[in-house]
């Protein structure tokens, strides 16, 4: 693999996508047959967490340990990112210690600082922009569900936020045909947007039925995101109806997989009975985040 960090999925060639996908195909079969890969053992790695998180916390640190390595948490009280110490000296000095760092943060040019100043990988485990160690699970999901990522159809239903944005990247690498239902004023990055259209498939719209409308993947996320509790209330109202429901869900296409990242807001963004139903494939998703990690993990900090 080429690259040296992972800000964004659009910073990856396709062959790098599926070096990625295939090996976190493997090391997840050997996980679920007890098979462990100590490929990293004596590596550390950072995890710098300015928000918190179940998911990205616990399968980045048990990643790490399936791996053979360690990760060390560092919480938003624990350095002040930014605050008590420049971002450049914190990455110059992990840099020291550690052989990556990990970073889940508010402001995405906080993660572009670090892999700038930093001698060692750096990951993003999330920004206000993108989200792509979210989308690498995703794509695996779709792929294990679908066999194939060229010329599936994922609707996304909501917010054009910062998982839409690395789920659009995604679809360029790979071919997936991407659709968007959001209210207006809410739709993804245009600069976004018009990249990954020059290499597949990627439509914009206001009603969610047509977004849905034969689709082979529905894809929801929350509708206000941690940082915008200010704004919760006006978004609850306007996205009012952009929901995947037992009637959404009719309009995609017959063995469609319904997919949500987590946490997940019953009734507002998802109704619980698709969330827990037969075609949701959304708690398979949460765990190949581990996998995929892994895989990446495995492939830059080795």
């Amino acid at each position: 693999m080429e690259a040296e960090d992972l800000v964004s999925l659009a910073d990856l060639e396709e062959g790098e996508l599926w070096e990625i996908l295939e090996l976190a195909k493997s090391l997840k079969r050997d996980y679920r047959a007890g098979k462990g890969h100590e490929v990293l053992a004596g590596r550390s790695l950072a995890m710098v967490f300015l928000k918190p998180s179940l998911r990205t916390r616990v399968s980045f640190e048990v990643g790490m340990t399936q791996l053979g390595g360690h990760a060390v948490y560092l919480g938003p009280d624990d350095i002040k990112l930014g605050q008590r110490e420049t971002t450049e000296d914190i990455a110059l000095v992990l840099s020291r210690y550690v052989d990556g760092i990990m970073a889940r943060v508010f402001e995405h040019e906080t993660v572009r600082k670090l892999a700038r100043f930093a001698s060692v990988p750096v990951l993003n485990g999330l920004s206000d922009l993108l989200h792509p160690c979210q989308a690498l699970a995703d794509l695996l999901t779709v792929y294990e569900a679908k066999r194939r990522l060229r010329g599936v159809r994922l609707a996304f239903i909501g917010d054009g936020n910062n998982v839409a944005h690395s789920l659009i990247n995604g679809a360029g690498l790979s071919g997936m045909d991407f659709s968007i239902a959001c209210p207006s004023g809410f739709e993804p990055d245009e600069k976004i947007v018009e990249e990954a259209a020059k290499k597949t498939e990627v439509k914009v719209f206001n009603d969610p039925a047509e977004a849905a409308s034969g689709a082979d993947v529905l894809y929801t996320d929350v509708w206000a995101s941690m940082g915008e509790e200010d704004v919760a209330g006006e978004k609850k109202a306007r996205f009012d109806g952009f929901r995947i429901d037992e009637d959404l869900l009719k309009e995609a296409a017959e063995d469609a997989i319904v997919m949500h990242c987590l946490p997940a807001h019953y009734d507002e963004e998802i109704a619980r009975s698709v969330a827990h139903g037969d075609q949701s494939v959304i708690f398979e998703q949460a765990e190949n985040r581990m996998h995929a990690q892994k895989a990446l993990l495995a492939l830059l900090l080795n």
